[in-house]
């Protein structure tokens, strides 16, 4: 007998639904980098289902427009980067929530150089951000993460070819998902589960942060999709669908894994 899978229309409206179906009430969950792109559609869609979310970033600003109208968000001001910013980031999620469910370490900037162009300041930021503040952040949450809880680091599919003027930023984020193998092994026993998400390219402000011309991302974009098999970049919201299933009932049996959502850029050759 052939298998009867559902028509277009009817898994469209079955992952809508599974969007909004209140799978994530009452958790306490942590997302870093939460002002913008990746991390603040990931903020909405938790506490679109139900869960307490506390969103953490540099700039109040940007913060303050993921929080805008959305119940059940709240935010600090903390730089994950800095000596005491995993303490403060824990410190405000534990008086607001009491404890922490999922921890999403999405913080993360990119400032690209060629070798022989890198500047130590500059490196030193990026691995400060991208790769020491999950480690702190996530060492200082661990005596306050239920049983149960999930850990998702927000990586990249980008590193694991070669990315030429990006060797810093990729090192970190090929780190972040070793980190994800070895966390997993270390808490099975507590039951929590650790995963990572590698994004491919996403429609977010990172270039522009990194400062990047609004003429050369609208020159390279389209020389990236280009290598896309599925011809286009993707929308944050459904990056953010991944990491919000990663810590749902259903995926319970899921750790030490990278989940690329990349448009099959993985399997299409070098970047």
């Amino acid at each position: 007998m052939a298998p009867n899978f559902p028509a277009a229309g009817a898994r469209r409206a079955n992952h809508e639904a599974a969007s909004t179906s209140g799978s994530s009430t009452g958790k306490a969950v942590v997302v870093t980098g939460g002002g913008t792109g990746i991390g603040r559609a990931t903020a909405r869609l938790f506490a679109a289902e139900g869960a307490d979310v506390l969103i953490t970033g540099r700039t109040e600003r940007t913060l303050a427009e993921t929080a805008d109208g959305v119940n059940g968000v709240r935010t600090v001001v903390a730089d994950v980067a800095a000596p005491d910013g995993p303490a403060k980031i824990v410190s405000a999620a534990i008086e607001a929530m009491g404890r922490i469910d999922v921890l999403v370490n999405n913080a993360a900037i990119i400032r690209p150089a060629r070798l022989g162009a890198i500047d130590r300041s500059t490196a030193e930021t990026e691995l400060g951000t991208n790769l020491l503040g999950p480690v702190f952040l996530t060492q200082e949450a661990l005596p306050h993460l239920s049983p149960g809880a999930v850990v998702v680091n927000v990586t990249s599919n980008g590193p694991h070819h070669g990315w030429p003027g990006n060797s810093m930023y990729g090192s970190t984020k090929v780190a972040l998902d070793f980190l994800t193998y070895t966390w997993a092994a270390e808490l099975a026993e507590r039951g929590i589960r650790v995963v990572s998400v590698a994004p491919g390219i996403t429609a977010t402000p990172v270039l522009a942060h990194a400062g990047f011309s609004a003429d050369r991302i609208a020159t390279e974009t389209p020389r990236a999709i280009e290598r896309i098999p599925l011809g286009r970049i993707a929308d944050p919201a459904e990056i953010a669908w991944w990491i919000v299933a990663m810590t749902r009932p259903e995926a319970s049996y899921v750790t030490g894994q990278v989940l690329r959502v990349d448009g099959g850029l993985n399997h299409a050759g070098t970047i």
